[in-house]
């Protein structure tokens, strides 16, 4: 058995270190317990703040105390640690000013530490000065104390932390045992390395002299005494480069958990000492003495959530490093691809989404996991390309065709061959189960579509009617229906039970290579050579859509499982993606297709060859696309992006409220209404006389008026039927930035480089109220109401935030915290967060009630200019000055929130070539194989897979270790 106290060291993955047996093979993963003891409760804080004040009598009362308790958001958390505890009730009367807006108050674990630590010291120098010192003490006391006694306490203390030297025992934090001197508690220790390795003043400040008249010695010093022409010095700001001397360079501080959460907290309070960890991170490309100092910046970026989205790693060095904080680990905003010898004919995803299967120009199949993307095994016989390759509905097989003329069955277990299909006359292009696995179709260069049975191998018909080979077949989902696609430019639909041709969908000019079923069966996508995607209407044999965005032939194609998005793929190299229709080209490309519209969702782009195949993920957060450029490339589509982009240069765009316009206003004066559905312009506007710099949809359910903002100084409203200016709202003194409806629909706000915010009555066109707070001659860029319609946010180039009760009209809450303008905010859809985004290149999460700030997203590559939360979830959006779009999940965290990334549309490429991940430690496989396939070199330490665990009750383990038997047979088995 293992007794451990602060749990903070042992590392997330401590479960793994402590199971017992081989550590590879995990056989005994279950026989892993541990007995956790809870952290203190609410009422056990309470009963210790009872006896804490009846004992040292504070300046607080126990009222203050459970106010604070209660108000104050990361409080509660930091509470529940004993020592913590012991250092709020201390310190809080010294944190917290009389009156302060408690709820407004952030209280971090660093922020403890340092009034700890100074109001130990100010003590410690109220008991040495009124103690009976002798001549030379008191002159080295009044030295110190001009100098500062406590900034000389806190630098004492952090050279203790990194070696040991002289001290100012008396004042510091220590005790005494015999001639040895140690910390109150550890923590402390580290508290003071922290300091050591960025210290917020030294690091920010630099001292000036300049002569003047002074007084020599310290004002209660009877030693004092008037003198001229003294040295004083003044602090100015001053940014310092990264220092070889600091511990981060010499020592790693990887594992140091305690440690690595102060520093993580300075990061985030601290955009200096974010700067100084970059830089170590660069100079490691240059010179190896960084090394350590890299790794240990990095490990704690990551910790503080700081992501690496198209970042320039090209050389870094970072041995040891630790990238797999959280759940997230490092964001790098990129996946890996599949690399094959030679070229890729086809892919398949087994239905339950835990492989992927790839058809090989020289015959084999090679399977991969998706659980790491690692290779399992290759299916070896075919003596020709195998163009295709299909998972049986229970994912128990795998059907291979093959320009060996035959269909080959294999176990997809084992990967034995299980079947021979022998019938077809020339190459076999295709093969497909039927949605009960009991049958397989495959298609053919001699111009026909064979049914074999599965179980007896015996082919059960053959299908002839096509003119020239047969590219493609599919079953329709009920299994009653086949279609098949020819070069002879047709699509044909076939009765499975008696192989009559019933239907014949005729209107592509080119050879037709591929065919998809929706899984409704209500439509089919086809792809063609002539460079488009149909989409047909089963029963009326109609072509709903003619998808004309490719620049080349169209090769592949496939749905998403619920039949509302399509890719395609083909020669241009890209993937083209639209809601419902997935397809490939001869070009290059993905394209990703909406099925209702028609309209392409989203273009792919990055295979340098013909793309041959491609795959929806049974949840269709990504699609792999083979190429003949020998890759297999994963693309995470989970995110949708505009259906259509406005000519011109657009300012702004809004949605109506039941989502079948969009509004836009640009450059040219024009506020433009466009259909969601076809794309097309409904209206324009014309009566602003200088450029239109925003533009919203009323929040009426009729969603009848239009309201847009310009840097005409004027706020107009716009009659959406009729296409005319019914109303101009003047009074703004500068350039109207932004305009928003109120939830009801009954007020307008506007906000404008006047400084102010104006809230006008949506139907009489009067001004209301006048908003007054941000600076004078600042921006007002941008304003939202929350949800229930009594605050408002408006967003400053102040580099602040207001929030102001809609009622009143008075600002309730100030939020800073950006150290550049604010660009845009935005409520979340239950109204207790607010996001904003700055020139500061960072996206802040804010508690609304409390006026915390509880997350931050870092490292963009320019200014957030857009944020916006789905209506449906917690997902947020934003859109950066780089043209980068992210879509990034928010997970609650207690206090605290948190980002992860979940899909990105960027130019930025993640650039690794020669960085050193040797002994790196926390990648991810994708991470893994992503980074050496953009170069990195090393190897990384593997995760070793989590142990299971059975957490049981303390008391449960003590009666258990009390009786011998149990002591003796768990000892013998490897139970504790």
């Amino acid at each position: 058995m293992i007794i451990s106290c602060r749990t903070e060291y042992l590392g997330a993955d401590y479960r793994d270190r402590f199971q017992p047996g081989d550590r590879n093979k995990q056989s005994d993963s279950s026989l892993f317990q541990e007995a956790v003891i809870a952290p203190f409760s609410v009422d056990q804080v309470h009963a210790y703040i009872h006896r804490y004040v009846s004992i040292y009598q504070p300046t607080w009362h126990v009222g203050d105390y459970k106010q604070a308790l209660e108000l104050i958001p990361t409080l509660k958390d930091l509470m529940s640690d004993p020592f913590l505890m012991t250092l709020s009730l201390e310190v809080l009367p010294r944190m917290l000013d009389p009156g302060q807006h408690l709820s407004a108050t952030q209280v971090t674990r660093v922020g403890l530490y340092d009034h700890f630590v100074e109001q130990w010291l100010e003590r410690g120098k109220k008991r040495i000065r009124e103690r009976d010192l002798d001549r030379q003490s008191r002159i080295i006391f009044d030295r110190l104390s001009d100098e500062g006694f406590t900034q000389n306490g806190i630098d004492f203390l952090k050279r203790l932390a990194v070696a040991d030297k002289q001290l100012l025992r008396e004042a510091c934090p220590l005790r005494r045992n015999g001639n040895q001197h140690r910390f109150i508690h550890r923590s402390l220790l580290e508290y003071g390395l922290a300091r050591a390795i960025f210290d917020p003043q030294v690091n920010t400040e630099r001292r000036v002299t300049d002569r003047v008249m002074g007084r020599r010695g310290s004002t209660s010093s009877v030693l004092s005494f008037e003198i001229n022409d003294l040295a004083q010095e003044s602090s100015v700001t001053v940014e310092q480069e990264p220092d070889i001397d600091s511990p981060l360079v010499w020592r790693s501080f990887v594992n140091d958990y305690s440690l690595m959460q102060f520093l993580e907290e300075r990061v985030q309070k601290e955009p200096l000492f974010k700067q100084q960890l970059l830089a170590y991170i660069e100079y490691s490309k240059e010179d190896k003495k960084w090394r350590t100092a890299a790794a240990n910046a990095i490990t704690i970026l990551i910790r503080a959530n700081v992501g690496f989205i198209g970042a320039d790693l090209r050389g870094i060095r970072i041995p040891g490093a630790d990238l797999s904080y959280g759940m997230t680990g490092v964001q790098f905003g990129d996946l890996p691809f599949l690399t094959e010898e030679v070229e890729v004919y086809s892919c398949a995803y087994s239905q339950d989404g835990k492989s992927l299967a790839v058809g090989l120009q020289n015959g084999n199949v090679d399977v991969y996991t998706t659980l790491n993307w690692e290779k399992t095994r290759t299916l070896s016989g075919h003596s020709g390309a195998v163009h295709r390759v299909a998972y049986s509905p229970s994912d128990d097989q795998i059907a291979t065709a093959s320009e060996d003329m035959t269909v080959r069955l294999w176990g997809s277990q084992t990967g034995s061959l299980q079947r021979i299909f022998i019938g077809h006359t020339w190459y076999v292009y295709w093969v497909a189960y039927s949605p009960q696995g009991d049958q397989v179709a495959s298609a053919s260069v001699d111009r026909t579509v064979r049914l074999w049975d599965v179980t007896t191998g015996d082919c059960i018909r053959t299908l002839q009617g096509h003119d020239r080979t047969v590219m493609c077949v599919a079953y329709s989902p009920n299994g009653y229906e086949i279609a098949s696609c020819s070069l002879d430019c047709t699509v044909r639909l076939w009765r499975v039970d008696t192989g009559e041709c019933c239907r014949i969908l005729a209107g592509h000019s080119d050879w037709v290579r591929q065919i998809a079923f929706s899984p409704q069966g209500d439509g089919i996508a086809s792809v063609s050579d002539g460079k488009t995607v149909r989409i047909w209407d089963t029963e009326t044999e109609a072509c709903r859509f003619v998808l004309t965005e490719h620049i080349s032939g169209v090769e592949a194609v496939a749905y998403s499982s619920k039949g509302d998005q399509v890719a395609s793929g083909g020669a241009d190299g890209t993937v083209i993606y639209q809601q419902a229709i997935p397809s490939y080209p001869r070009s290059r490309t993905v394209r990703l297709w909406d099925v209702e519209s028609g309209h392409c969702l989203q273009t792919l782009t990055g295979h340098t060859s013909v793309i041959r195949s491609i795959e929806f993920s049974p949840n269709d957060n990504q699609v792999a696309s083979g190429s003949s450029d020998g890759t297999v490339r994963l693309w995470d589509i989970s995110s949708r992006v505009s259906r259509f982009i406005p000519n011109g240069h657009i300012f702004s765009t809004a949605y109506s409220p039941q989502g079948d316009r969009i509004a836009s206003g640009g450059q040219d004066y024009i506020v433009r209404l466009w259909d969601v559905d076809t794309g097309s312009c409904l209206n324009t506007l014309y009566g602003h006389f200088d450029e239109v710099e925003c533009v919203t949809c009323t929040f009426s359910p009729q969603g009848d008026v239009v309201a847009s903002a310009s840097e005409d100084m004027t706020v107009k409203l716009w009659d959406v039927a009729a296409g005319e200016c019914f109303k101009t709202l003047d009074g703004h003194t500068g350039a109207v930035m932004t305009v928003v409806y109120s939830p009801d629909g009954n007020k307008i706000a506007s906000g404008s480089m006047d400084a102010t915010v104006r809230i006008w009555d949506a139907g009489t066109g009067e001004c209301c109220q006048i908003l007054v707070g941000h600076t004078t001659c600042t921006w007002v860029r941008d304003v939202a109401y929350s949800p229930q319609g009594n605050q408002l946010a408006s967003a400053g180039y102040d580099k602040a935030i207001r929030l102001w009760d809609v009622e009143t009209g008075e600002c309730c809450t100030r939020l800073t915290g950006h150290s550049d303008r604010v660009i845009s905010v935005t409520y979340s859809r239950q109204g207790d967060l607010l996001v904003s985004g700055s020139w500061d290149k960072t996206v802040r999460l804010w508690d609304v009630a409390t006026g915390q700030c509880r997350g931050e997203i870092q490292n963009f590559q320019g200014a957030v200019f857009g944020t916006a939360w789905s209506a449906s979830s917690d997902y947020l959006i934003t859109g950066c000055q780089d043209s980068t779009m992210l879509k990034w999940e928010v997970v609650n965290e207690g206090e605290s929130c948190r980002a992860r990334l979940l899909w990105s549309a960027t130019n930025g490429v993640l650039t690794t070539k020669g960085a050193s991940i040797q002994d790196v430690f926390g990648l991810s496989p994708l991470n893994k194989q992503l980074l050496r396939q953009r170069g990195a070199i090393g190897e990384p330490v593997n995760i070793l897979k989590e142990a299971g665990k059975k957490v049981i009750s303390m008391a449960s383990m003590i009666s258990k270790l009390k009786q011998p038997s149990a002591l003796d047979s768990s000892s013998a088995s490897g139970e504790i």
